[in-house]
């Protein structure tokens, strides 16, 4: 047993024999025909590699494209949508302003109003009696007594007695 030992170590042993050479030396022939095949062959997953990389960033790009289409879209809807917006915010503020300015209605309303304190003696009525005269509620007497405000002929004042009242004054000029 041990001479297949020894003969084993001898064999593999630690010191290289005379005819081995390292493969990094060692001399290849191949032929023309051979060493294209060899690089084909190494470069082909590359090239395959490459081509999905093109494929994908050809579809990425197209994407790209509809995402612009789709965002300049939603900025024209945006930009239309703030011109309706702005329309809309002038309409309401001409209807407010209009709203503040007495119209037929009301300036008819408030001549009876001035013909009747002027008719009495006192040139006073209380809301109540206004509102019988002209057969009218609180909202729309107020909206006839703001418009005659203004001038500065008439007051408003608590009635006497009864300071949940109300009183129309036509003032002396």
């Amino acid at each position: 047993m041990n001479n297949v030992a020894n003969a084993s170590i001898n064999t593999f042993g630690p010191s290289p024999k005379a005819d081995f050479v390292s493969p990094s030396e060692q001399l290849i022939t191949l032929t023309y025909g051979q060493l294209v095949q060899a690089i084909q062959e190494a470069i082909q997953p590359l090239q395959d590699r490459i081509e999905s990389l093109e494929d994908t960033l050809a579809s990425q790009h197209g994407e790209i494209t509809n995402l612009r289409e789709s965002v300049a879209s939603l900025e024209k809807d945006r930009d239309t949508l703030s011109e309706n917006q702005l329309i809309q915010l002038r309409l309401i503020h001409e209807l407010k302003e209009k709203g503040k300015e007495p119209g037929k209605t009301e300036l008819s309303r408030a001549e009876k109003i001035e013909k009747y304190l002027a008719s009495r003696p006192d040139h006073k009525a209380t809301f109540e009696t206004l509102k019988g005269h002209l057969g009218i509620d609180n909202d729309l007497l107020g909206i006839a007594i703001k418009s005659l405000l203004p001038s500065g002929k008439y007051a408003i004042v608590k009635t006497p007695g009864d300071k949940r009242k109300r009183t129309l004054v036509m003032l002396p000029r």
